[in-house]
């Protein structure tokens, strides 16, 4: 368990298995209301959550009073026999996770050790970590209930596709015309302005 001070001398308690990924970008489990304080000193704007069940309400208001945006990505927890995580799941997160207008954000699954592992281990392949420190450091949180699931998932994850995407929002960011400026996935539904009247 992580603890920490806030400016007035309140212990503030980090979720278990909190670990910072990268510069504005958190791993952890469940957050729960105890928990809110030290969620509050990180200046979220996001959170990435990766299982199907729905988020309390007292979670939710909390978020929406916080200004943090949930994004859910319904990833099934371990089955017997194991099926394959979506890898389309797992790129459309990623996409989320990536893009710094969202940043800071949190990644959390229930113990923030087998469906977020997946996600940070596709996220070392695609900054070209070696396969040896991405599963070194998926093990680091998944201890003895490593997963051959999860390790395949992370080994076989496409990072073209991802990198295609992401090459999508570069040109669209960079591209030619009065809009160049302008940050859009292909998907957004951006609405036109509605022309304006011309007086005769």
């Amino acid at each position: 368990m992580c603890l920490a001070d806030d400016h007035n001398g309140c212990v503030l308690v980090a979720p278990p298995n909190f670990s910072m990924v990268e510069v504005g970008i958190y791993r952890s489990s469940f957050p729960k209301p105890e928990h809110f304080g030290f969620l509050t000193a990180l200046n979220l704007r996001s959170i990435i959550y990766l299982c199907p069940e729905p988020y309390p309400e007292e979670s939710l208001k909390f978020y929406e009073a916080n200004n943090i945006k949930l994004f859910q990505f319904a990833i099934e927890s371990q089955k017997d026999p194991p099926t394959p995580i979506p890898e389309d799941t797992v790129l459309a997160a990623l996409k989320v996770l990536v893009d710094v207008r969202n940043h800071p954000i949190l990644i959390h699954c229930k113990a923030g050790k087998h469906r977020t592992g997946c996600l940070v281990g596709c996220l070392r392949k695609v900054q070209n970590w070696c396969w040896s420190s991405v599963l070194e450091e998926y093990q680091k949180y998944a201890g003895s209930k490593s997963r051959q699931r999860d390790t395949a998932c992370i080994e076989t994850f496409d990072t073209v596709r991802l990198r295609q995407s992401l090459l999508i929002i570069m040109y669209r960011y960079l591209g030619y015309g009065p809009n160049r400026k302008r940050l859009l996935y292909e998907e957004d539904n951006v609405q036109k302005p509605k022309p304006l009247a011309t007086k005769v």
